[in-house]
């Protein structure tokens, strides 16, 4: 819905060194500023952003992008937020089409129907003595309750009429605040209970989660679906968190509220929560965005075990080589808030590294209930497996969980692959849409894609004869060329933002993001650029030659060869029936 020129507007007027420093403090260094990587730990800085290409690359781990990605992968935003607060930063506003319009609009009063009931619950938390011991009793200090929000809605079934004079109005019912029964008759959704506001990550209060103070049914009550709240992608305390999950290299799932906020009463502020529903594939890689390890900490009891289960489900098709997902499985009689209460941080966080990884509890879980003693059950356990170990996306730890449970079943890991028709991850598979690359993208080609990265109008001077063999390597270079062609005033910024990871494998796309950071190193002048861009469409034009005349020669090689082999007066057709 947002305009592609209006996002290269946006791109051409930040400074991405500024949207950066903002969060992870920049040191000049030549014509770069540098840093340690904040998307993976190291003590020498390796993390480079250029102030004159718009664009950050890290040469310990490949991360890279522009600023708009920056926002994405460090602060886990979605795509449309990232541009809005980039926007918002340099005074523009996004322009939208007729019908996101409204949308926006009625969104907009949603959030100010929000923040005022928030205001209301605080207000009427000092209020009410015995929220106050309520919360006192679980361990909570003030500054706990006001760094959360934390409110308190009085017993009535219309105490919202005092914030609204307008109780009738639609927008309370579509913001979950009010309900409508079927008689006409309207009422406040939350009622004697301690109120948790739930915000996105641009702490924009959207929702809430009412816990009852006493004995009762539902014990957690939280606001409906509505346009500005979808709990299938929101988290609880994400807000709150980001700062300690990236301190701390993890970030806990929990079930709760009370146990968020219980835990970071206690120090342990990397933790997060589930609105009321299982983990979803959303949640899954907006966490993997902001860490490489996500702990799951939940019961014991046999719900517990459920939600873990279906959280390792939802996991598989978004695991990757370098990232880690553990579970960690609390007594039956005890929920995090609990626990460290009993216990205390020490004690929990030590638990904390000795939780089950995925791999080894993926393993226990798939052999529970099978006699692994008969050729039966280790044939039953792999067939519960099999649609399962379709599913992980991470190659290594594919490969190794296929070693594992061949050798459980007795079997040869060639055996069990061919049994189950388990191929390559399908994660890794180029999809039919993207072109499929016969090996790593040439030198040559890489370097004269990062050329026309750094300087735009260079691809006007690009160009194959018809003649020239078509490459499945050169179709980086090919999707460059075209998009600087089709929008001849684009920067390096924009085109790199430009969806060009998506039209080719990524492994491609980080070899000339390498090589441009390279070039950012060593200060390229417009002039070297310039130079280095003919010099290597030569070199590119004399290695396309030598191919297009080793493929002639081959095919000449295998026409005298069947030429051979022909029985006179018989044709090859002939001669293979």
């Amino acid at each position: 819905m947002i305009p592609a020129d209006f996002i290269q507007t946006v791109l051409n007027r930040v400074d991405i060194v500024d949207v950066i420093d903002h969060h992870v403090h920049l040191k000049k260094s030549g014509a770069n500023f540098v840093a340690c990587c904040p998307f993976h730990n190291e003590k020498t800085p390796s993390f480079s952003v250029s102030q004159s290409k718009q664009f950050y690359h890290c040469f310990g781990c490949g991360a890279h992008g522009t600023a708009l990605g920056f926002l994405m992968e460090y602060n886990g935003l979605p795509f449309v937020d990232a541009v809005k607060e980039l926007a918002e930063s340099v005074g523009l506003q996004v322009p939208e089409q007729a019908f996101a319009k409204e949308k926006s609009s009625q969104d907009v009063n949603l959030s100010a129907l929000m923040v005022e009931a928030l205001q209301y619950y605080r207000a009427q938390l000092k209020e009410s003595p015995k929220a106050i011991e309520y919360l006192k009793g679980r361990g909570l200090s003030g500054q706990i309750a006001a760094r959360f929000g934390i409110g308190y809605a009085p017993d009535g079934w219309q105490n919202l009429a005092a914030v609204f004079p307008d109780y009738q109005a639609k927008t309370l019912v579509t913001a979950g605040l009010v309900i409508e029964g079927d008689n006409g008759k309207r009422y406040d959704r939350f009622r004697d209970r301690v109120m948790f506001p739930i915000m996105n990550q641009r702490g924009e209060v959207i929702g809430f989660g009412g816990r009852v103070l006493d004995k009762g049914e539902p014990k957690y009550l939280n606001s409906p679906e509505t346009p500005i709240f979808e709990k299938g992608r929101e988290l609880y305390g994400l807000t709150q968190a980001l700062k300690a999950i990236r301190a701390a290299g993890k970030v806990m799932v929990v079930e709760g509220y009370m146990d968020v906020v219980a835990l970071a009463q206690h120090g342990v502020e990397y933790a997060v929560a589930t609105l009321g529903t299982a983990t979803s594939a959303t949640h899954i890689q907006r966490l993997s965005r902001l860490s490489d390890k996500i702990i799951f900490c939940f019961d014991g009891d046999a719900a517990g075990r459920r939600a873990a289960w279906r959280a390792l489900e939802v996991s598989l098709p978004h695991l990757s080589d370098g990232k880690e997902i553990d579970f960690l499985f609390l007594p039956q009689e005890h929920d995090p808030d609990s626990y460290i209460r009993a216990h205390g941080r020490k004690e929990f966080e030590e638990a904390l590294t000795n939780a089950t990884p995925l791999s080894a509890y993926f393993l226990q879980e798939l052999q529970q209930g099978h006699d692994l003693r008969k050729e039966e059950g280790r044939a039953a356990m792999l067939q519960q497996a099999k649609p399962l170990l379709k599913q992980i996306a991470a190659p290594l730890l594919s490969l190794m969980l296929r070693k594992r449970f061949a050798a459980v079943a007795g079997i040869a890991q060639d055996e069990l692959e061919l049994a189950l028709d388990i191929k390559a991850p399908r994660a890794q598979r180029p999809s039919a849409s993207r072109p499929k690359p016969r090996g790593s993208l040439p030198a040559t080609a890489t370097q004269v894609t990062a050329l026309i990265l750094a300087l735009p109008g260079l691809a006007k001077h690009y160009y194959l004869s018809e003649e020239d063999p078509v490459e499945p390597e050169l179709a980086l270079l090919a999707s460059v060329v075209d998009f600087c062609r089709q929008h001849p005033d684009i920067q390096a910024a924009g085109l790199i933002e430009a969806g060009l990871a998506g039209q080719v494998p990524q492994a491609q796309l980080d070899q000339v993001m390498s090589h441009l950071a390279w070039m950012e190193q060593l200060n390229f002048t417009p002039q070297q650029i310039e130079l280095e861009f003919h010099d290597g469409l030569a070199k590119m034009k004399k290695e396309l030659e030598k191919k297009s005349s080793a493929a002639r020669f081959r095919a000449a090689k295998t026409t005298a060869d069947l030429k051979a082999t022909t029985v006179p007066g018989a044709s090859t057709l002939n001669k293979t029936a």
